[in-house]
């Protein structure tokens, strides 16, 4: 591969579009798709080449990027590409430890060097090139991609040489069920302080400094408040699948986790509700479900 790779980036929402900007502010060749080219196309004024297919974004590039919504997805677009043998498919999208497996045998089958590489952080940080990357891949060809992971993220942890054990969505898994948690919890705090007369910016200020302040407290309360949902840094519907990934994770190995499983209904009440483009603080809403 040459020193300025071309990237293939298939998946231009939140995240997919973020990188593609910030890989071609880094000086790499980039290329991308989407399913709606429409989505795509504002990243022509980023020096990104848009292409009507993802056949035309995978030719000749030395590194693909799978940033799509889910496993499906995944696989619906990789059979559509000819990517040529030894080209490094990092695999972004997050899925379940099977499908990575299946994604791995896959890629196996045609010449692909497969990573598990799954990300951490939502608009603000992937518009920065500040991701943390969860990887798992073979050492022997991790030079060939660090261009790309290192604009991309802040860091890269590593988790295994073998990406067909899943070791970046294991990791993945445990840091989204933190998040969607933490997100679940600061808007049922909202809508009980709320519903019990209590002035919400008291109990901030209570808690501010405090071992028990967040700023994803206060970023998604004031998100809340302010009606600023929308652009979602991380989607109801995202989250949602992802919640879903965690519990079957999690009851795959013996484990129950109760806050898992209720948080993965209240998005899933919130998505019912038509808000699945919202940020995942619209859970809040799902707290006057009926």
């Amino acid at each position: 591969m040459s020193e300025t790779p071309t990237v293939a980036v298939l998946g231009t929402g939140i995240m997919g579009s973020a990188m593609a900007r910030v890989l071609a502010k880094a000086g790499l060749n980039v290329r991308a798709w989407n399913r709606t080219r429409a989505h795509a196309q504002p990243l022509l004024a980023d020096g990104v080449q848009v292409t009507d297919t993802a056949d035309a974004a995978v030719d000749g590039a030395g590194v693909v990027i799978t940033m799509l919504f889910d496993a499906a997805a995944v696989r619906d677009v990789m059979a559509r590409v000819s990517a040529r043998p030894g080209t490094k498919w990092l695999q972004m999208t997050t899925v379940s430890l099977a499908d990575v497996a299946d994604l791995a045998a896959y890629a196996e089958s045609k010449g692909l060097i497969f990573f598990d590489a799954p990300v951490v952080g939502t608009r603000a940080p992937a518009e920065a090139g500040k991701l943390n990357v969860l990887a798992a891949g073979p050492v022997e060809h991790r030079e060939a991609v660090a261009p790309v992971l290192d604009a991309i993220g802040a860091r890269t942890w590593w988790q295994g040489e073998d990406a067909a054990q899943g070791g970046g969505t294991r990791f993945k898994l445990v840091a989204n069920s933190w998040t969607i948690a933490t997100v679940a919890a600061a808007a049922e705090a909202l809508a009980l302080a709320e519903g019990l007369g209590v002035d919400i910016d008291q109990f901030l200020e209570m808690t501010a400094g405090g071992p028990l302040d967040q700023g994803y407290l206060h970023t998604k309360i004031d998100l809340i408040r302010d009606g600023g949902l929308s652009p979602a840094s991380f989607a109801v519907g995202t989250s949602e699948k992802d919640s879903r990934l965690i519990v079957e994770a999690a009851r795959a190995r013996g484990l129950r986790l109760d806050v898992a499983e209720a948080a993965s209904a209240r998005l899933g009440r919130a998505k019912e509700q038509g808000r699945k483009d919202e940020d995942l603080a619209a859970t809040y809403y799902a707290t006057f479900d009926k």
